[in-house]
Formats: C-alpha cells, sequence, structure tokens
C-alpha cells in the first residue's frame, strides 16, 4: 500500500490534570493554571495528551510508522522544533478541534549519512466558537541509528542520579537547566510520550547508540518559555520559534539565558538560549512579545 498523507481530525479538552502535572514538575514557583486559566506558551503540548493503543506501539515505543505518519525506515526520531503562533487564549478546560497533517516529507544525505524531514501542521480552533486558536509547525527529523559501540557505559550508582529538584535553578546570569531520570519519566508521562530513549536506559545506549537517557526536546524548549514566563511576566507571547540543534543527556549541565527586549516597547522579541558550560547551542527560542491587553 502507498502511503499518503492524511488530515487527522479529534475534539478534546485542554485537559487540568496534565497541566497540574507539568506545574509539579517545574515548580518554578509561577502560578499553575486551573480550569478556566490562560495557558502559558507551549502549555498545550501538555494539556492535550494523545496515548497510543498499546496494538500500535513499535519498537521504540511511538506508534509503527505508516499510519500518520510516513513509513520511514530511519530508526532515531528527533524533535527538530518548529513555529507556534497564538491567535487567542488557550484556556483550561475549553474543547477544541485539533487538526494535523504532514505537509511534507524530505529525505536527504547530510554528514552523518541519511536522514528525512516530516513537517507537521496542527490548527487549535475553539470548538464552542469556530475561532481559530493557535498554528503550529513541528519538524521532525529521522537519522541512522549511531553504530553499535564495541563496549556499552555502566549506569550512573542509583545513589547518584537522586532526584535533583526543580530543573530551572536561578543563577546570575540567567538558570541553572537540571535533569535526572525521574523528571524525564515525569514528563514522558505528562505528555504521553513513550519514546523508550527517555526512560530505557538499555535501550537508547544499546539499540541507538546515545551515550545515556536523552532529554526530550519538548522538554528543553518548555524549559526556554517557562524562563522567558519568568523573566517577562507583564509580556504576551504572540509567536514563537524554536529550534533544538544538539541532543542533551539526562544529568549533563546546560544553561539558559534570555536576551531581554526594552521594556519600554510594546511589541519586540525576545531570545532564549539553552548551552553547555563550553557554550555548545543545544537549544533556541525566539519569541515576539507584546504587553497586556
Amino acid at each position: 500500500m502507498t502511503w499518503r498523507p492524511r488530515r487527522v481530525t479529534s475534539v478534546e479538552a485542554l485537559d487540568a490534570g496534565p497541566v497540574a502535572a507539568l506545574g509539579a514538575l517545574l515548580d518554578s514557583g509561577a502560578p499553575v493554571p486551573a480550569a478556566g486559566d490562560v495557558l502559558p506558551p507551549l502549555w498545550h503540548w501538555v494539556a492535550l495528551p494523545r496515548w497510543p493503543v498499546s496494538s500500535v506501539v513499535g519498537v521504540d515505543g511511538h506508534p509503527r510508522r505508516g499510519d500518520f505518519l510516513p513509513p520511514i525506515d530511519l530508526p532515531r526520531r528527533m524533535f527538530a522544533g518548529g513555529e507556534v503562533t497564538f491567535h487567542s487564549d488557550l484556556r483550561v478546560g475549553t474543547e477544541v478541534v485539533r487538526e494535523s497533517e504532514v505537509v511534507s516529507v524530505e529525505e536527504k544525505e547530510g554528514r552523518s549519512g541519511r536522514l528525512a524531514v516530516v513537517t507537521v501542521h496542527t490548527r487549535l480552533v475553539d470548538a464552542d466558537r469556530d475561532e481559530l486558536l493557535v498554528m503550529e509547525r513541528q519538524d521532525l527529523i529521522y537519522r541512522d541509528a549511531a553504530p553499535t559501540p564495541a563496549s556499552f557505559p555502566d549506569p550512573e550508582p542509583a545513589s547518584a542520579t537522586a532526584p535533583t529538584g526543580p530543573p530551572l535553578v536561578a543563577e546570575d546570569d540567567g538558570w541553572r537547566f537540571v535533569t535526572d531520570p525521574t523528571l524525564l519519566m515525569r514528563f514522558s508521562a505528562a505528555t504521553a510520550n513513550p519514546h523508550r530513549i527517555h526512560y530505557d536506559w538499555p535501550y537508547a545506549t544499546r539499540v541507538e547508540g546515545y551515550p545515556g537517557l536523552v532529554v526530550h526536546g519538548p522538554l528543553s524548549t518548555l524549559v526556554l518559555a517557562e524562563a522567558l514566563r519568568l523573566a517577562h511576566p507583564d509580556r504576551v507571547v504572540r509567536r514563537l520559534r524554536h529550534r533544538n540543534t544538539a541532543p542533551l543527556f539526562c544529568g549533563d549541565r546546560a544553561h539558559v539565558a534570555v536576551d531581554h527586549p526594552a521594556p519600554d516597547t510594546a511589541h519586540d522579541t525576545a531570545e532564549v538560549a539553552l548551552r553547555r558550560p563550553d557554550g555548545t547551542a543545544l537549544a533556541g527560542l525566539t519569541a515576539e512579545l507584546s504587553t497586556h491587553p
């Protein structure tokens, strides 16, 4: 059978349960939205969880390809980035119509071998008022697995992987982003993400060839959006462009920095970056801001 893209439409409520779970995970001190409250930017990734039924789950934990997503034979799947435009507020408990469709599949040769870029567009529409709320583009990249190593790293002792507390720790020049296996498990559960690279250490290291558990791309991006919210509580985000450029592994050190816009402008942009201590870029976010109406 030849695969063809199709539009998937569903009516769903912006669920308060996962929203509360994300608020508890971030533990940032900012108010956690309850029923009727406006969702912070990108929290709809948590408020609209979609668990696959067990019969369609593939070896990597994701649904087997060939239904909504194309039947690409490359094993590594990565969240590469995207763009989100907020046309109106998303509120906890609101029923929305979600329409998603694969709009492009591009296969190419990269420096590390074959890869495929899959672009998905999603619209969120208020189910009662037929009002467009969000337009979103997400880019997924599929790659070959790394060569199987001759020997495998030993996992850290259990005592060395104890929960580290809130993932964002304030510093003089921004925030430190800290992760641990419990944090990754909680985020997987809150976002209905069964990808094994985030919680299954033997699979991540011995099948996909990573040096350890991989921090979710959406978690890194959400942490950048949360840092922006903490830095600019008086601003409204109208559009976000985000990109993940390199993987972050569980327990590795990373730093979040916010480039502040001028305080006296009604419309401006802010840049937020996630980097390793040596300056290597891991993820970035550009936000178009406005003042509260």
